[in-house]
């Protein structure tokens, strides 16, 4: 990993482009699966059950993001009930859990972004998006 290309970074530049790739790989995942909270099959967005900006060290883990719908995700908070019930389903009582001591461990403990991890993020996703194909789109 070619770590220089980032040393004129800021800690935000870096967060807004691993956001960029981690919500691109998400709705390329989800793509064939319905909204999270509603079940509705429409064009999906990224949607944290544990926000992003509340719960920084989930931001970028992908038991907690799931495909969503624009209307629960942005306009309806994410509709957290029904989120819950089909995570449950979707991960698992355990993963689930994993998620809920995470969150509760952030208020104790606390986070800070670390420019390492945040280039860490970045080359993941950025090289798992080149191996699936964007939605609409087939790799020939």
């Amino acid at each position: 990993m070619e770590i220089t290309k980032y040393k004129n970074k800021t800690i935000p530049q870096l967060r807004a482009t691993a956001v960029r790739h981690f919500h691109t790989f998400i709705r390329n995942r989800d793509k064939d699966e319905p909204c999270i909270s509603c079940g509705s099959r429409s064009t999906l967005q990224a949607g944290h059950f544990y926000s992003g900006g509340n719960y920084p060290p989930l931001r970028f883990k992908e038991d907690n993001v799931h495909g969503q719908c624009k209307k629960y995700n942005y306009f309806l908070s994410g509709n957290l009930t029904e989120y819950e019930k089909n995570l449950r389903y979707k991960i698992g009582d355990d993963r689930l859990a994993k998620l809920h001591f995470t969150a509760e461990r952030y208020k104790v403990v606390g986070f800070k972004w670390d420019r390492f991890y945040l280039i860490e993020i970045i080359e993941k996703y950025k090289a798992l998006n080149k191996q699936s194909p964007p939605r609409g789109e087939s790799r020939p």
